[in-house]
């Protein structure tokens, strides 16, 4: 097992997770489950739900079905036309120790969860429950005869859910901002734009389970689950194709390595000081992804060369050479008819700035150049002469935002 180190936000957030599921499990055990066979019925749902958790892109792991039926028995009014009474302890009881059974068979076979991650899904579905159990009485009194109307219930749930997701992108967000060392601006865009969505379905799913539980019993829970496990099925296939993707683009960027044409190692630190520099610019997660891709393979060109240039240094070549590289490189990238945009910031990584290349194409030829005079060194002043180098280069050579972002990097220290 990899012990993963935990920064201060990601320790707060799993020690009150830890204190709110203690409060819950101690006082369900002390005053009982209230209904034990919903509680069990859900919480089996739920741990069905961890079992099955995936990681999206960004390394976000998710267990949606878990999530909806957690909050599917928060937002629960009534079964067989009585009704439910079970306060938001017994909610936080349930949820813990569905997760905890779900994520016991993943620890049994070397697969620990993530505790930060479990933390917030735990936080996240209690939160719900501590503002709508105290509703559920007279929500319910509006459901029965003579008004029977569900619209001020159904109003309480979509209001109390808006207001959850967007608690979850904060947390969310602060979280990544302190992990990735992003801006927390760019940290809220990308959880809007990566996280949001399945948040929003989770949260549908719930009402709706809710709302089935009300009309059809527990038999809801059956209906329910099989589509919701063909959706999350879905979903791990699209984050395996993405990391299949990540895989085979690192697996090609090495080609040039076992070849000899660049120094081992060249690639790989490139792209990571390519995405370092991404980052402080504020670009969004799928740029930075494009922007991994290409900067893992912007030397693929150099495949064609009949002699390898010494260290594989294309800050050293002439430029009309280092442009022919990066145009091969290109077509080579285009031939796999799925990384079209990465092929054309591969082949304008040597376009002086007044042909306004892109900025992807501007941090590759900043971290390329960096890089191809340091290599692995780790001494400060090599890093500072090549960082100066960079610099004092000839005008419209390199962009001064990215140089100026490369030397934020290296002073914190972030790749």
């Amino acid at each position: 097992m990899v012990l993963r180190r935990l920064d201060s936000g990601q320790l707060l957030l799993i020690c009150a997770a830890g204190l709110v599921a203690v409060a819950g499990v101690g006082y369900t055990a002390a005053a009982g489950l209230d209904r034990p066979e919903i509680a069990v019925a859900f919480g089996a749902l739920i741990a069905v739900g961890e079992l099955a958790r995936l990681t999206m892109p960004g390394n976000r792991e998710v267990a949606p079905i878990g999530a909806a039926a957690a909050l599917g028995y928060t937002l629960l009014l009534d079964l067989s036309q009585h009704p439910l009474r079970h306060p938001a302890l017994q909610v936080v009881a349930v949820i813990a120790v569905g997760m905890i059974a779900g994520a016991l068979p993943h620890l049994a076979v070397g697969r620990p969860p993530r505790l930060d991650a479990m933390a917030r899904r735990l936080l996240i579905g209690a939160l719900p429950a501590f503002v709508f159990r105290p509703l559920a009485d007279p929500l319910y009194e509006l459901t029965k005869p003579p008004t029977s109307t569900w619209w001020p219930a159904l109003a309480a749930m979509a209001t109390l859910i808006a207001i959850t997701l967007l608690i979850d992108v904060l947390i969310a967000a602060l979280l990544r901002a302190e992990q990735v060392r992003t801006a927390f601006r760019v940290a809220v865009r990308d959880e809007i734009n990566m996280a949001f969505p399945l948040g929003a379905a989770v949260g549908s799913s719930g009402v709706l389970l809710a709302l089935a539980t009300h009309s059809m019993d527990l038999v809801a829970l059956l209906v329910f689950a099989a589509p919701l496990l063909v959706t999350q099925v879905a979903f791990r296939k699209y984050a395996g194709i993405r990391a299949t993707y990540l895989q085979t683009v690192r697996a090609l960027s090495r080609v040039t390595e076992v070849g000899g044409y660049v120094e081992p190692g060249h690639s790989r630190r490139v792209s990571r000081l390519a995405v370092a520099i991404g980052r402080e610019l504020g670009m969004a997660e799928p740029e930075l992804l494009e922007l991994e891709y290409a900067a893992l393979m912007h030397d693929i060109g150099q495949l064609s060369l009949r002699d390898p240039i010494p260290g594989g240094a294309t800050v050293l070549t002439e430029p009309d050479q280092a442009r022919r590289i990066a145009e091969l490189g290109a077509e080579v990238i285009r031939q796999t008819g799925v990384l079209d945009r990465v092929a054309e910031v591969v082949r304008r990584q040597c376009d002086p700035i007044t042909e306004d290349p892109p900025l992807s194409s501007r941090i590759i030829k900043v971290a390329n150049a960096y890089d191809d005079l340091v290599g692995p060194s780790t001494d400060r002043d090599r890093a500072g002469a090549a960082l100066e180098r960079v610099r004092q280069s000839p005008g419209g050579s390199y962009d001064p935002h990215a140089i100026e972002a490369l030397e934020r990097v290296i002073e914190r220290g972030r790749v």
